[in-house]
């Protein structure tokens, strides 16, 4: 990776050299050019890289995990945390809806909050299978 360095170093020295010498009119396309060069270099490690996670989650779905791109189910944290966040945003949502239309604005606005709270409670609950061990989903 030193000589990667190097070379990209006195690739950027001379292109600052040349823009001296060529003037401001030339910068944009000294730029494009160090850029390209730059892309040329970074374009196989990335493939290598995008490859090689992507065999290591092959072999883990093909093992019966979970690929560590995707989050678990979401644990009692997660949902106190949401329902706390959703009872904080109550307060300014209540007072706009009663000022705004009352107490029909007041009851609309709670209504909606209770509709969220339960769609967002409906999902399972993970953590009984996540402890058991066993690896079996239900």
């Amino acid at each position: 990776m030193e000589a990667r360095d190097a070379d990209l170093r006195k690739e950027l020295d001379a292109t600052l050299h040349a823009r001296r010498e060529l003037g401001e009119e030339y910068e944009p396309a000294l730029v494009d050019s160090f850029l390209e060069k730059v892309e040329q270099r970074l374009d196989p490690a990335i493939d290598r890289r995008v490859r090689r996670q992507l065999a290591e989650q092959q072999m883990v779905v093909a093992r019966g995990g979970r690929p560590s791109g995707q989050s678990p189910d979401m644990g009692f944290a997660e949902r106190f945390g949401f329902g706390m966040i959703s009872l904080v945003l109550a307060i300014p949502l209540s007072a706009i809806g009663a000022v705004n239309a009352g107490l029909s604005g007041l009851f609309v606005t709670w209504l909606g909050i209770f509709g969220v709270n339960a769609v967002h409670a409906a999902r399972p609950w993970p953590w009984p299978r996540r402890h058991r061990g066993d690896g079996d989903t239900d």
